[in-house]
């Protein structure tokens, strides 16, 4: 296993960092099927009848997991090449496209699209307003964008540590360390895991760049793109949370 340290998602998501990501998060107990059921409530309450959802950087696929079940048509979209394996491993009916979420066209709207898990905030500044742009051109009128966002500058923390343990009956076993630091408006996030099985002891690091952007710069990509957002404060995962809809 090799470290790696960049902004690019198909350079920061291996395969095998890619199911690390997913052996972590899913055993960390984030509920992602909780997370989902806020987002369709969401939706429900501004597009009552919405039947088609768009993900955008869908990652390995947790959250359509659950909302293939509510929703009539659902589709995935991300950048990274291991982690569309991993998403349509697991779900194989569901369509998921290969793209950048500020410059994709699937030829199709949606009821709902969505950008969840902070993924937003891998990209620069610079392309925050093509990618709310682009998402709120595959909705149909009326239709319900939700993003959620990094922290903001407020509530980013310097110099922060967190940790996870995953141990599994098979005997694998992951240690993950993660250390944020704020520079130049961005949290660079190094991360560690080591990881043992039967077949030994490995290492691995990556460094993700997540950008810090302010509440405003969000509004007005979402102004921008002819949505009305709303901002909600705990959000999902306590880094907020954009609901728009497209005018």
């Amino acid at each position: 296993m090799t470290g790696t340290t960049s902004t690019d998602h198909s350079v920061l998501f291996d395969a095998e960092h890619a199911k690390l990501f997913d052996l972590v998060y899913t055993a960390r107990r984030k509920d992602y099927a909780a997370e989902s059921k806020a987002v369709v409530q969401h939706i429900r309450a501004r597009k009552p009848g919405a039947r088609s959802l768009l993900d955008v950087g869908c990652g390995t696929g947790e959250h359509l997991r659950s909302l293939k079940d509510v929703f009539f048509d659902v589709e995935g979209l991300d950048l990274t090449p291991a982690m569309r394996e991993l998403a349509r491993n697991k779900l194989p009916q569901v369509p998921i496209h290969a793209g950048d979420m500020s410059d994709f066209a699937l030829h199709r709207t949606f009821d709902a699209v969505i950008c969840l898990h902070s993924s937003i905030a891998f990209l620069p500044l610079s392309r925050l307003k093509p990618a709310i742009a682009c998402m709120a051109r595959h909705l149909n009128p009326g239709g319900v964008l939700i993003v959620e966002p990094w922290y903001s500058p407020e509530r980013a923390t310097d110099r922060t540590v967190v940790s996870d343990i995953v141990r599994r009956d098979d005997g694998l076993t992951i240690a993950r360390v993660s250390r944020g630091v704020i520079r130049d408006g961005e949290h660079h996030l190094e991360t560690h895991f080591i990881v043992a099985d039967a077949d030994g002891v490995r290492h691995s690091a990556d460094t993700q760049v997540m950008g810090i952007f302010r509440r405003e710069e969000y509004q007005a990509a979402f102004a921008g793109a002819g949505c009305d957002p709303e901002y909600f404060e705990d959000g999902l995962a306590g880094r907020g949370l954009f609901v728009a809809v497209r005018r």
